[in-house]
Formats: C-alpha cells, structure tokens, sequence
C-alpha cells in the first residue's frame, strides 16, 4: 500500500509534488502557494552534513535587519501535513518580518513562497532550528522594542534631532565614561 500524499498545510485540498530542494535534500512543493515542506528527519539529516555556520550572533543580527519580500500564505495558520499538528512559528527578520514555521512534534519545516531562498542568502538555511530558540525570539523581541523606541524618537523630535541623538548613543556607547555623558544629558534635561 502506498503512503498516502502529503498535503500543503495551507491548503489541504493541493497535494504536494516531490522536488529536490538543494543537494542531497528532498522537498515537497505546493504548486498552488509555491511553499515547501521539509520533512524533519529529511532536513536533519541534510543540516548535519553542511559546515558549522560561522559566527551565528552575526547571522541572527543580519537576519533582524533585512528587507523581504512577505509572503501573503505568511500570516495563515497551518497544520503539520505528516502529524496535523498546528506549526510553531518563529520570526526571521523585524524590518519586513515573515516567518518560518515548524511542527513541535515531528520538526518539519515549512517555507512559504520565497523563504527558503531568503534563508539561503542570508546563510540561515542550515540553522532552522535556531530560529526556534529563547535566544533567536529574545533578540527579536529587543530588536522590535528598539524599532519602537527609533520611531517614537523620530516622531517627537523630528527626524534631524533624531538622527543626532542616535548618532551621539552610539558614541556613548561605545566610550568607556559614556554613562558619565549619559548621566550629564538627564540631568541638565530633567527640569
């Protein structure tokens, strides 16, 4: 008896066709969303034949910042087309977020359209799993608040002001006395 075919957790009703991702990596692919599916055991096995990444902590801060282009499957909720479970999703990047999803139990991974390829220039392909982690979803969230933080600086000082006092932030940062400038700057402006 045959395995049954595996569905597009976005769409249940379009089967998915086998396709070789990349060397040695087999997929299933959604003619319709033009999203793959990487069975858990496929990709572990895959990722443990690919070179350590280099310097991840520069990967993660890279990842944060890109543009990309979102795909618009990004944001529908999908269930695991090996286990039916509902997939975890993890944010790859803050400036133009979209996000990787994986089944908590059997750890396939799903790509929407365009996905894989952005992990793949981004050198993030072969780190999935650490898209899953506290730290990953940790610095996300710093990142999102400093975003925040920017846009509300821009929006109360003008964006002329703004860009001087990042500029003078980055330069406090990095002195060993900065905090000095920093206590200095609080107290001439609490008034």
């Amino acid at each position: 008896m045959g395995k049954a075919p595996v569905q597009c957790p976005k769409d249940k009703k379009v089967d998915l066709v086998d396709r070789q991702l990349v060397k040695q990596l087999a997929a299933h692919h959604c003619s319709e969303c033009d999203g793959v599916w990487l069975g858990g055991a496929d990709y572990a096995d895959w990722q443990q034949q690919q070179p350590p990444a280099e310097n991840l902590s520069t990967l993660i801060d890279q990842a944060l910042e890109m543009d990309c282009a979102r795909s618009p499957f990004d944001s529908r909720a999908a269930l695991c087309p090996e286990c039916n479970a509902y997939l975890a999703r993890a944010k790859v990047s803050v400036k133009t977020p979209f996000y990787v999803e994986r089944c908590p139990n059997c750890k396939g991974i799903w790509c929407d359209r365009g996905e894989w390829e952005t992990l793949q220039t981004l050198g993030l392909h072969t780190v999935i799993d650490h898209m899953f982690s506290n730290d990953w979803q940790t610095r996300t969230r710093e990142r999102e608040q400093l975003a925040q933080e920017r846009r509300a600086t821009i929006d109360k000082l003008g964006p002329a002001l703004a860009a001087q006092i990042f500029e003078l932030a980055e330069i406090l940062e990095k002195h060993p006395n900065g905090d000095f400038g920093v206590a200095y700057l609080m107290r001439r402006c609490d008034k």
